[in-house]
């Protein structure tokens, strides 16, 4: 009789990105229901950044990039329970991308009418940069924008972190390809290719509207210890770790950190990353349950 040693680790990543330990949510079986292809053809370059493990680090990296705009920041310290159910964020967020990412168009615009409608009590007020207050609401399109730039960026930095390069014109067909769930959750012009990406990124850092703060320090020392089942915690420090080592220097400052302070492994960050998330895909498999879902349903339409 043989033993599976990963079961363990399986059930406790299963909970750490799903909310249950046991069995396939029924939000991704639901992924094989729908009346279209989706947004995106498995042939994508989508299903490729978005497949594997690389979201892993592309989530915490976008979290990390997404903190450093103080209106964005000021949400998710005045309105969420992050500290008390820290999972429960992770898993509404991947909840979100793979629903874009995998279901047909219809699943897609309700998950981002679904954010848009939590979104809206989401209001108060934050300091900027020069120290003026100023309002804030989740569905402002300046923070929206912000926060699609941040998801962009971060998946895409993620991939090409872990493997290397996208071939050339491929990191541009992502970004253009991915415009499509900024557009849905009412973002007015997404960057269309990796140097407008580059470009509206740059332009968010002009001293106002990205901001270093006590609050910052605060989510990113959350973020860098977060309470996890003690057998996922060297997995998720050596993934942090290729988080913050894959991100550009200037938001490394912004953060208040550099590559000197993150913690020493037998192996560099990025090796580190891609042994860990290795062993991430032999515990759960090299493709995921919303990427399996959506292949049903496109082999019943007959497009696949």
């Amino acid at each position: 009789m043989s033993i599976d040693v990963l079961s363990p680790l399986r059930r406790r990543l299963s909970f750490t990105f799903s909310g249950q330990s046991e069995g396939i949510p029924a939000w991704e079986l639901a992924l094989e229901d729908g009346e279209d292809a989706g947004y995106f053809a498995p042939d994508s370059v989508t299903w490729r950044v978005h497949g594997g493990m690389t979201p892993i680090i592309g989530g915490i990296r976008a979290l990390l990039t997404q903190a450093l705009h103080p209106g964005v920041l000021a949400g998710v310290v005045d309105h969420s329970y992050y500290q008390d159910e820290p999972l429960a964020r992770i898993a509404h967020t991947i909840r979100w991308v793979f629903t874009v990412t995998y279901g047909d168009t219809a699943a897609a615009r309700r998950a981002c009418e679904h954010v848009r409608r939590r979104h809206e009590p989401v209001v108060g007020r934050y300091v900027d940069g020069r120290g003026t207050e100023r309002d804030y609401s989740a569905n402002d399109p300046e923070l929206l924008a912000w926060v699609h730039l941040a998801f962009t960026d971060a998946f895409l930095g993620a991939y090409e972190y872990v493997h290397g390069p996208l071939p050339a014109g491929l990191a541009d067909q992502y970004v253009r390809e991915w415009a499509v769930a900024g557009e849905l959750m009412g973002v007015a012009e997404p960057p269309r290719s990796a140097a407008a990406l580059r470009e509206q990124l740059a332009a968010y850092d002009d001293g106002v509207r990205l901001t270093h703060s006590a609050h910052l320090d605060e989510v990113v020392g959350f973020l860098r210890n977060l309470p996890l089942d003690p057998l996922l915690v060297a997995g998720y420090r050596r993934l942090f770790a290729a988080a913050v080592d894959s991100m550009p220097d200037r938001s490394l400052e912004l953060l208040g950190m550099d590559r000197s302070s993150l913690r020493r492994s037998l192996l560099p960050p990025r090796q580190a990353a891609q042994v860990t998330l290795g062993v991430v895909g032999l515990a759960l498999g090299t493709t995921g349950p919303s990427e399996a879902a959506a292949r049903r349903r496109l082999a019943r339409l007959g497009v696949l």
